[in-house]
C-alpha cells in the first residue's frame, strides 16, 4: 500500500523557454525550450520525489502529450498511474523576458474528460487505499464542479487522509463534504466562509468555525511571502519564512502541498509538516521556471522559520 497518492485530472506539460524582450507583431527568438510535467498533484508528486520521498501519481493522459508528459515523470523516476482518455493532454507555456526579469505564462483550458473518464481516476485513486490522498489542480472543462466533493465523500469511509488544494466552484464544493486538509489563501477562505476579516483574530475565530462544522480537520491558509497560518480545532498558529531571492512563483504553492504530505508520511507532527511545507514552497520560488523545490534549501529554510506570536 503506498503512504502518498496524487490524483491530477487536467495534467499538462510545461514547456518554458526565454526572450530578450516580449513585443506584439514581431518574431522573437527564443531560447531552447524545456520541458517538465505540470498540474497541482504531479508537481506535488515531484516535490515529494526531490524531499527524498515516494508516491504514486495518478493523472488523465491523451494523445502524444500524454504518452510525453508519462515519459517525463518517468525520467523523474515517479510512480506512474495514468488513465487513459481520448482527448488529448494539454500543454502550457511560461516565457521568461531577459530584458526585465517578468515572466509570462499562457495556461490553456484543457481536454474533456468524459463521465467514464473521471470515474477511472476516482475508482483508481480508491483501490490504491494510501495512507495520504492528495487532489489537486484545477478540473477539466467539462468536469463536474463537484468532483472533488465526490472523492471526498468516497474516501470518508476509508480510512484514508485526504488533502485537497484547489480554486473557485471546484473548491467551495468540498465545503460539503469534509476532508482533512484544506489549503486555500486568503481570499478564497473568504469565498469559502462567505465573510470579510477585519483582523488576524477574527479570521482565526472564522476558521475555527468552519473546522467545528465538519469542512475540514486542518486549514493552512496560504499568505505569500508573508508565510501561513496552521489552524485546528484547538490551535493557531502563524508561521513566517525568512527573505529568499524569488526567481520563479512557478510551483510555490505544489512544493507546500509536497512539503506538507511528505513530512506527515514520514511521521513528522502536523506542526513540523506545515513548517516544512512553508520552507518547500519558498525553497520553489528561488528556482526559475517549473523547476521546483530543492532539498537542500527546503532544510536551510526549515531551520530559519520563525512562529509569529
Amino acid at each position: 500500500m503506498p503512504d502518498i497518492v496524487t490524483l491530477t485530472v487536467n495534467p499538462t506539460i510545461d514547456k518554458s523557454t526565454s526572450v530578450d524582450s516580449v513585443a506584439s507583431e514581431v518574431k522573437m527568438r527564443c531560447a531552447m525550450p524545456t520541458f517538465d510535467p505540470g498540474g497541482g498533484g504531479l508537481n506535488v508528486s515531484r516535490a515529494i520525489k526531490k524531499l527524498g520521498g515516494t508516491s504514486t501519481a495518478i493523472y488523465t493522459a491523451g494523445g502524444g502529450t500524454g504518452a510525453m508528459l508519462t515519459t517525463l515523470l518517468q525520467q523523474e523516476a515517479i510512480n506512474t498511474l495514468p488513465i487513459a482518455i481520448a482527448d488529448r493532454t494539454r500543454e502550457n507555456l511560461t516565457v521568461y523576458e531577459e530584458s526585465t526579469g517578468l515572466q509570462y505564462r499562457f495556461g490553456m483550458p484543457g481536454p474533456n474528460v468524459t463521465e467514464s473518464e473521471w470515474q477511472g481516476c476516482l475508482d483508481a485513486v480508491l483501490a490504491a487505499e494510501a495512507d495520504y490522498i492528495v487532489a489537486s489542480g484545477s478540473l477539466a472543462p467539462r468536469m463536474p464542479q463537484d468532483f472533488y466533493m465526490q472523492l471526498a465523500e468516497r474516501v470518508k469511509p476509508t480510512k484514508s487522509h485526504l488533502i485537497v488544494d484547489t480554486s473557485n466552484e471546484a473548491l467551495e464544493a468540498c465545503a460539503r463534504a469534509g476532508v482533512f486538509l484544506l489549503k486555500p489563501n486568503l481570499r478564497e477562505l473568504e469565498i469559502l466562509s462567505g465573510q470579510k476579516f477585519s483582523s488576524e483574530d477574527r479570521l482565526i475565530e472564522i476558521t475555527q468555525d468552519l473546522i467545528k462544522s465538519g469542512m475540514t480537520e486542518v486549514f493552512v491558509i496560504s499568505m505569500g511571502a508573508s508565510g501561513a497560518l496552521f489552524i485546528t480545532a484547538d490551535e493557531a498558529v502563524k508561521m513566517r519564512p525568512p527573505v529568499v531571492p524569488i526567481r520563479s512563483k512557478v510551483g510555490a504553492g505544489d512544493s507546500m502541498v509536497g512539503g506538507i504530505v511528505w513530512a506527515l508520511a514520514e511521521g513528522h507532527s502536523l506542526h513540523d509538516a506545515v513548517r516544512y511545507g512553508i520552507a518547500a514552497g519558498s525553497a520553489a520560488v528561488m528556482t526559475r521556471g517549473t523547476e521546483l523545490c530543492r532539498k537542500d534549501d527546503v532544510f536551510n529554510i526549515y531551520d530559519r522559520i520563525a512562529i509569529v506570536d
